[in-house]
C-alpha cells in the first residue's frame, strides 16, 4: 500500500479507504470527462478559467482537444490563467499517456463544440446564470440524467472501474447554490482557482439566486433534480447521472474538487446506496487548500473515501507549474482523480516523480515552445 499510494493522502475512514484502492490495484480504468458551459462564469470576478471573458467559453473544449490530441483546435495556444498558468488538462493529458487509460468526452451544454469526438446527452445550451433563478429546464434535466444514467451503465460493462472529470468555468459558484438549497451551508468551503478564493462573489450569487427562485437554505433538499435546475450546472446532470449508471456494477472515482461534493450531496438525496462503491479523487492541492473543506463538505452527505494525488508540481523546475502549490488553478479535468488512477492501474511503478517529468516534457512541447515561436523574429 505504501508504495501504490506514493504521496497520496486520504481524508476520512483509512480502512475504507485502503479496502477500495485494493479493489483497484492493476485493474483497468475508463475516463470520462463532462465538458461544459454556464453563464454563471461571466460574473466578473468569479473564474479564471480563461485568459479573457471571450475565451472562458472555449475552455471546455479545448481542455477535451487538449487531452486527445495534445494541442487545442478552437483556440490558439491552450487555456490558462490570465497570466499564463496552464490548465490541469495538461495533468491529465500526462497521467493518461503514461498509463494507457481510455478516453470518453461527454459534451452536456457547450457553447462551442470540441474539434474532437464526444457523446452528447442532448443538453441543447449552457446552464443559465444562477443569478437569475433559474439554471435549466426541469424537463431538460431529467432527460438528460437518463441518458447519464444509460452511458454509466454501458461504460460499467468494459471497464472495470470509472474515473469522471469535468471542465466547467464557475463550477465551484454552482456547487455552492446547490449545496446551499440542499441544506449544506457551504458558503466559505468552497475551492477557487485563485489563491484568493471570492468568497464573497460566490456567496452573493448565490444569495441573488436564491431570492430570485424564492427559496432559502434547504428549500429543496428533498427536491435534488429541483436543486439542478434552479442553482445548478449541466456538468452536475452528466456526472450524477453516469454515476448512479454505473457505481451500482463498478466502483466510481469522482475526479474533482468542491464541485463533486455536490454530486455527492445530490446522489445521497436520489440513489444513496450506490455511494457505497464511489470515492472522491482529487489533487493533494485541493486536500490541503485552507480557503475551502472538501471533507467537510462530503461528511454533511456520506461517509465515503477521499483521496488527494500529489502531480508533485510544487517541485518543479516550471515556474509555471509551481504554481499549482501555491494555491493556483489546483484542480480541473479529472487531474486528481486520473494521477491516482495512473498510479493504481501500474501498481506504483508511476509515481509523482514519473508524473512530474512527464508534465514538464509535455509542459515544454505545448507551452513553452508556442511560447518561442511566438517570440522568434
Amino acid at each position: 500500500m505504501s508504495i501504490i499510494l506514493n504521496k497520496v493522502s486520504m481524508i476520512g475512514d483509512k480502512a475504507k479507504a485502503s479496502q477500495f484502492i485494493e479493489k483497484l490495484k492493476g485493474k483497468n480504468p475508463v475516463f470520462v470527462c463532462t465538458i461544459a458551459n454556464t453563464k454563471t462564469a461571466m460574473v466578473p470576478g468569479i473564474t479564471v478559467a480563461g485568459a479573457v471573458p471571450e475565451i472562458v467559453k472555449c475552455t471546455p473544449p479545448a481542455d477535451a482537444e487538449l487531452i486527445y490530441y495534445g494541442e487545442c483546435k478552437c483556440i490558439s495556444g491552450i487555456p490558462a490563467t490570465p497570466d499564463g498558468k496552464p490548465t490541469p488538462a495538461i495533468i491529465t493529458l500526462s497521467a493518461l499517456r503514461l498509463a494507457n487509460i481510455p478516453l470518453f468526452i461527454v459534451e452536456a451544454g457547450c457553447e462551442v463544440k470540441p474539434n474532437a469526438p464526444y457523446i452528447s446527452i442532448n443538453i441543447p445550451s449552457p446552464g443559465d446564470n444562477i443569478q437569475n433563478g433559474r439554471a435549466l429546464d426541469r424537463d431538460i434535466v431529467e432527460r438528460a440524467m437518463n441518458y447519464a444514467e444509460i452511458i454509466g451503465r454501458n461504460f460499467a460493462e468494459i471497464a472495470d472501474y470509472l474515473v469522471l472529470g469535468e471542465s466547467i468555468p464557475a463550477g465551484t459558484t454552482t456547487a455552492l447554490g446547490v449545496l446551499m438549497s440542499l441544506g449544506i451551508d457551504a458558503r466559505g468551503k468552497v475551492s477557487s482557482s485563485m489563491p484568493d478564493n471570492p468568497h464573497e462573489i460566490k456567496n452573493k450569487v448565490v444569495e441573488e439566486g436564491m431570492k430570485a427562485a424564492g427559496i432559502k437554505m434547504g428549500s429543496l433538499k428533498d427536491d435534488p433534480i429541483g436543486a439542478i435546475s434552479t442553482l445548478g450546472d449541466p456538468m452536475m446532470v452528466s456526472v450524477t447521472g453516469m454515476t448512479l449508471g454505473a457505481a451500482q456494477k463498478v466502483p466510481v472515482i469522482l475526479a474533482g474538487g468542491t464541485q463533486m461534493t455536490a454530486i455527492v450531496a445530490l446522489i445521497s438525496r436520489i440513489r444513496p446506496n450506490v455511494l457505497r462503491n464511489v470515492a472522491v479523487g482529487t489533487t493533494n492541492y485541493i486536500v490541503e487548500d485552507k480557503t475551502s473543506s472538501i471533507g467537510w463538505l462530503i461528511n454533511k452527505s456520506a461517509n465515503i473515501p477521499i483521496f488527494g494525488a500529489d502531480p508533485g508540481l510544487g517541485e518543479s523546475k516550471k515556474e509555471g507549474l509551481r504554481a499549482y502549490a501555491h494555491g493556483f488553478v489546483r484542480e480541473g479535468v479529472g487531474a486528481g482523480g486520473v494521477t491516482l488512477a495512473a498510479m493504481l492501474k501500474s501498481k506504483g511503478k508511476i509515481t509523482t516523480d514519473v508524473i512530474k517529468a512527464e508534465i514538464e516534457r509535455n509542459y515544454e512541447k505545448i507551452v513553452e515552445s508556442r511560447l518561442k515561436n511566438l517570440t522568434r523574429p
